[in-house]
């Protein structure tokens, strides 16, 4: 079996201690097909043509595990929807609102730094996102 590029994860192996929302939905501009006066919005189509083609959005995470590194605590989280994906709702006293992930996926990658060193860094994707807890739906790719 060959492991496919994106694969299914479970949102708590990858936010063992929660993760927050920091800010709001935004689109994913595909800067490619963008010009200064005119921005459009990025499709879920990889090079070969392969997705959803469903328009992307991006939310800012904040990764609540203590052992997580500076470069880490915070990422972006890709979400294809027709629509804006809305959040759940923040029942805490905090700015940041709790959430979790479905049909979470990730892809690796190396990033090379202008110093010359590489490091494997992670693009995640979702379905969608909802209250912590409220999903217990199998993870998408997986067995």
């Amino acid at each position: 079996m060959a492991m496919q590029k994106r694969f299914g994860v479970k949102h708590g192996d990858v936010f063992p201690q929660g993760a927050f929302i920091k800010g709001s939905v935004e689109q994913v501009i595909d800067f490619d097909k963008s010009s200064k006066d005119n921005r459009v919005q990025a499709v879920d189509l990889n090079a070969r043509g392969e997705g959803t083609g469903l328009p992307l959005w991006q939310v800012m995470v904040l990764d609540a595990d203590e052992e997580a590194g500076k470069k880490d605590t915070a990422l972006s989280i890709k979400i294809a929807a027709k629509h804006q994906p809305v959040p759940p709702e923040n029942k805490t006293q905090f700015p940041w609102t709790p959430v979790e992930f479905t049909g979470l996926t990730a892809l690796p990658y190396i990033e090379e730094s202008a110093t010359g060193r590489s490091r494997i860094v992670w693009s995640f994707r979702a379905e969608g996102m909802v209250a912590p807890g409220a999903s217990a739906a199998p993870v998408k790719g997986a067995a």
